[in-house]
């Protein structure tokens, strides 16, 4: 992976994740260069002026945008909102949740998301999915009539806009597949804007998420399958061995055994997904010590589960992921043994995708999964 913070691996990600997303080379350089020196002291330790670093950057695309607009170049425009949005987001995942600007800096890489989806012609739309009360956000990637379908679950520290930027939802559409987009509880705005704390009982979500799809008449509600990158290596496997509505199941990332990560960070083995990491799980959970955290956390695994799932099964992993030892995507594939096509890919060198999520090389694994995706709906047929 490119470290242009040589010493720090989770400010790192934000760079190459910015790059592989759409951002600029000269953009993100101007964005990092500033806090170059900060970064050497560690990852949670001057991620506010990281934050305002790439604020400036954004900040002078939106300029330029809204200048553009002034004078009806739109199409110039809706690019340089979507990589201000991109900037402003890739800062703001790295915040502490106690930072009083987080909530306006997130609000603020929506509203330039949807600036650049209304000047780009993307046929993206907001969707509410009911939820026990409330409701989930999301975004629907349509691709035409009666189309077979991708529910897309968040990780950790993810969101339903950054799944937008990757690129996938596009590339399912040109397969013929539609996606929704969701920041499940604890992810994105769900968390952010709405206090929807996460559970280890995904399949909650999913059929919140399925009934939702079922009342829309551009899907073919029987071809559901779901997608979870990081976290949801373990959020999308649990979903669909207790949903059986749903026809498929990808882990981008494998994350067999969440629950026992968290031990193996408490002993400071691996790297961290984010800075200010306990304060953020905390954050994710609605909890305020360590043991209640362990507690609510303790089911995070998939021993005794993955064996439930009986729909087509991918897992892709980096071999050499920082965060989450390659070690669990052979324990869940290993223990997927009904599933009818249980495949397990690991990228490695000189291939590339040997990362966390393989962020390292994105649109490569995602264009794969894509491929997978497609052609295992049409076996389903």
């Amino acid at each position: 992976m490119f470290m242009y913070f040589p010493t720090n691996y989770v400010w790192s990600m934000a760079a190459v994740a910015a790059l592989n997303n759409g951002g600029f080379i000269d953009e993100v350089d101007r964005a990092c260069k500033p806090v170059l020196e900060a970064s050497k002291n560690g990852d949670d330790v001057g991620t506010e002026d990281l934050y305002q670093s790439w604020a400036a950057v954004a900040d002078r695309l939106i300029a330029s945008a809204e200048a553009d607009e002034a004078i009806g170049r739109t199409i110039g425009a809706g690019d340089k909102y979507y990589r201000a949005s991109l900037y402003t987001s890739q800062a703001e995942r790295l915040q502490s949740p106690t930072w009083a600007g987080r909530k306006a800096a997130y609000q603020k890489s929506i509203d330039l998301l949807l600036k650049h989806i209304a000047l780009s012609d993307s046929p993206v739309t907001q969707v509410e999915i009911p939820y026990e009360g409330a409701s989930l956000p999301g975004y629907f990637h349509p691709a035409g009539p009666n189309a077979p379908v991708i529910i897309q679950f968040n990780g950790l520290d993810s969101t339903k806009e950054m799944m937008f930027y990757s690129g996938f939802p596009q590339m399912l559409a040109r397969r013929g597949i539609a996606t929704l987009m969701v920041d499940t509880p604890g992810s994105g705005e769900a968390l952010r804007l709405r206090g929807l704390t996460a559970r280890y009982d995904t399949e909650a979500w999913a059929s919140a998420c399925i009934d939702y799809l079922e009342t829309r008449d551009d899907v073919d509600a029987s071809q559901v399958g779901i997608v979870g990158w990081s976290l949801g290596g373990y959020y999308a496997p649990r979903a669909a061995a207790f949903e059986k509505r749903l026809r498929l199941a990808v882990a981008w990332g494998a994350n067999h055994n969440w629950a026992e990560v968290q031990h193996k960070r408490i002993a400071r083995e691996g790297e961290n997904p984010v800075p200010h990491y306990w304060e953020h799980v905390f954050w994710v959970w609605g909890v305020s010590s360590m043991d209640e955290f362990l507690e609510v956390t303790k089911n995070m695994h998939l021993n005794g589960v993955v064996d439930k799932i009986t729909v087509p099964f991918l897992i892709t992993h980096g071999a050499n992921d920082r965060q989450i030892s390659v070690d669990y995507a052979h324990q869940s594939h290993d223990q997927a043994v009904n599933s009818p096509k249980n495949e397990l890919r690991i990228f490695d060198e000189p291939e590339g995708g040997t990362e966390h999520i393989s962020i390292d090389n994105m649109p490569y694994v995602a264009g794969f999964i894509a491929d997978w995706v497609a052609e295992t709906f049409a076996e389903l047929r």
